[in-house]
Parts: C-alpha cells; sequence; structure tokens
C-alpha cells in the first residue's frame, strides 16, 4: 500500500465485542475488525527457498495479517541490492513478491544508529557515540558487542543514513521504511535484563550515558554557552542536556529520514520503546506514520495489563496523531495471556498489534491471532 492510501484509510472506527470463538476467547465482528491490523516482525533466512517464504506467506493471509516488517539491514549486510553496503543476498526481493500475491504489505526493518561493519569501524571511528568516561561505542560498545551505536549529529551519519534509507525507500512495490534502533544506547536497561548483565542501575552512569563526541559538546555549547562534560557538575541532571539528545534523533528522523521515505511515497514507521527517557527517543514529537511501541511486558516486570495503561499513555503523547500498533514479545505471552492481551489492546485504543517474531509463533498462538 502507498502512502497515501495508508494515510486515507486511518479512520478510527470504535472497537466492541461481538462473539466468543470456539478456544472460548473473544474474537471481534468483521465490521469491527477493518482498522484492526495484525503484523509481524521477521528475520530472513537467506538461504531459504522462495517456495518457503511464498507458503510462510500463505499462512499468514489465511490468519489474516496485514503486514511484516522483514529486518533486512541489521548494521552490517543488506539483504537487499545496495551500491553502498555488503550484501549477502536478495532475500526482500522475495518477499515483496509473496507479499503481493497474497495481499500483505512488505516494510524494510532496518537498524538505523548501530553500525558493525568492519569498514566504518576502522576507518569512520569519529562517528560513533562516546560515553561520559570519554569511551567510544565502536572500541567500548554497552552491554553487548553489536552495540555499537552512531551519532546522530555527526554529519557523516546523517549522510550515510539518508543514503541507506533513500536506496531503501526506492525499491519498487516496497510497502514502507521501518526504522528500529533508532535511538541512544539505553543508560538504564529495564528492571528484568539488568540482572543479565549483573549490574544495577539505580541513576545514570557514565559508562551507558552517550554522547559526549566533540561535535554534541561544541553543538550543545553553542546552543547554551555549556559544555555538557565540562561545565556541568551532574550532567545527569540538566534537563537543557536531556532535551538536546532527545531532539537530536527527533531531528534526524524528522529532517533527514522521514522526508526521504515519504518523498518515495512510502509508509514511514519505527519500533519505538515505552521507557522512551531512557533511550533519548522522545518519539511523541516525531512526524512518522505508524509507531509499534515495543511494549515487552516482562521486561519491566509486569503483567499484560501494563500493556494497555502504556499504549493509552503513549497514544496520549503523541504531538501528530497516528497509528500505534503494539509490540508484543510472544515468548512471554501464553495463548490464553495473548487472547486478553488483545482485548485490552482495543480498549486501550490501540489500532492493531505485532508479534515479535514470526518464529516465537506457535499452533496455538495461530489459532488466536485468526
Amino acid at each position: 500500500m502507498k502512502r497515501r492510501n495508508f494515510v486515507k484509510k486511518l479512520g478510527m472506527a470504535g472497537l466492541g465485542f461481538a462473539a466468543v470463538n470456539t478456544f472460548g476467547f473473544p474474537v471481534f465482528a468483521e465490521s469491527h475488525d477493518k482498522n484492526f491490523k495484525k503484523w509481524i516482525w521477521i528475520t530472513p533466512e537467506a538461504d531459504l527457498p522462495a517456495e518457503e517464504w511464498k507458503s510462510r506467506f500463505r499462512l499468514m493471509k489465511e490468519h489474516g495479517i496485514h503486514g511484516v516488517m522483514a529486518q533486512v539491514y541489521g548494521s552490517h549486510k543488506a539483504l537487499y541490492p545496495s551500491a553502498f553496503l555488503p550484501v549477502e543476498a536478495d532475500v526482500l526481493s522475495t518477499l515483496i513478491e509473496a507479499g503481493r500475491e497474497n495481499g500483505i504489505e512488505v516494510h524494510a526493518w532496518m537498524w538505523t544508529m548501530p553500525n558493525n561493519n568492519p569498514f566504518y569501524i576502522e576507518n569512520h571511528k569519529k562517528w560513533y557515540v562516546v560515553n561520559r568516561l570519554g569511551q567510544p561505542a565502536h572500541s567500548h560498545p554497552a552491554y553487548v558487542g553489536y552495540y555499537r551505536f552512531m551519532c546522530p549529529n555527526q554529519p557523516g551519519v546523517q549522510e550515510f543514513l539518508q543514503r541507506n534509507v533513500r536506496e531503501l525507500s526506492a525499491i519498487e512495490n516496497l510497502d514502507g521504511v521501518h526504522l528500529d534502533y533508532i535511538r541512544y544506547p539505553d543508560v538504564i536497561l529495564a528492571e528484568a535484563l539488568q540482572p543479565t548483565y549483573n549490574i544495577v542501575q539505580d541513576k545514570e552512569y557514565p559508562e551507558y550515558d552517550y554522547c559526549y563526541c566533540g561535535v554534541c559538546r561544541q553543538k550543545f555549547k553553542d546552543q547554551t554557552g555549556l559544555d555538557p562534560l565540562t561545565d556541568m557538575a551532574e550532567p545527569a541532571e540538566s534537563e537543557l542536556w536531556r532535551q538536546f539528545r532527545y531532539d537530536s534523533v527527533s531531528n534526524l528522523v524528522n529532517n533527514i529520514l522521514a522526508p526521504e521515505i515519504r518523498n518515495a511515497g512510502k509508509i514511514s514507521s519505527a519500533a519505538v520503546f515505552p521507557n522512551w527517557e531512557s533511550v533519548r527517543q522522545q518519539w511523541s514529537q516525531w512526524d512518522l506514520d505508524a509507531y509499534f511501541p515495543m511494549l515487552y511486558h516482562n521486561f519491566y516486570n509486569e503483567g499484560p495489563e501494563w500493556i494497555g495503561e502504556q499504549l493509552s499513555l503513549q497514544i496520549s503523547l503523541l504531538k501528530k496523531p497516528a497509528p500505534v500498533y503494539a509490540g508484543l514479545f510472544l515468548p512471554s505471552l501464553t495463548p490464553e495471556e495473548l487472547a486478553k492481551t488483545l482485548s485490552i489492546i482495543r480498549e486501550s485504543g490501540g489500532l492493531g498489534y505485532s508479534v515479535f517474531a514470526y518464529h516465537n509463533i506457535t499452533e496455538e498462538h495461530w489459532k488466536i491471532m485468526k
């Protein structure tokens, strides 16, 4: 679906219960389902035969899946023809064809700020974010090895990302571009994830606090007269410095990346955080066509009800109204919990949901999703 048609069809009809399916879970009348869309994040396998992909898309069609976000760029190699990135295989063309045959939208899911391409790590070290200890992410990534984030204020990074998005947006019959990792590294991880790394983050610690590169410090000083590293006793307590990081990501989205997607007639969307402050991702101020907050309740030691609370809150914060689809971490939801969660999403104003990820869907989950 092209962007103009997507925007045209954003009517927000009322939703309500209508029946109970054979599994005892609530279902909804078809007339109420037209604007409630089901999505799936998929991680393509480069060596999977085209016929297997087509079979999977037929299965998704049978279960009413509206669209997929296919990870075709994961910070190193591309799964589509690229003029400047190393190409592993052209999987995207196969997915687009399978999508068109089954009436399923295909959106190119790309990692945005991380860059794990050895060429850029070696030749563009200044592109990477620097923490408050002066450690660059290309050599000292936070938490895990692939957390080599680039800085949104570096001109070279802006040009690199603009080129990447422009190239993807130009692909024929692609429906949209889905931005992931469009943020800084987590200054504070979700509560349930902290034990995984044997850390307790009760405040913003310097090794996880970004970005203090020369470009960011000078740009902030030009705006405020202050160097965040040398002129502030506690940079983490500065609202001005915090907002500067929010605005740095928002500028990249609104003024550099979204226009490329829009100019190509494609749909723009992003996977975003509910705890957006911790990743400097003020997505309520963005200008995209749709948002997929990753409401992975177990990461925050919460139950499914939290998904509805967050969904209502995030929708209310949007500066410009747009569809919000609840991102669900399927391994943490039993089929019964999934059914309950889908009801919660509807009641909270969500226009649909996306599950992470295709390979996590069990036969019982499929029954609920149908």
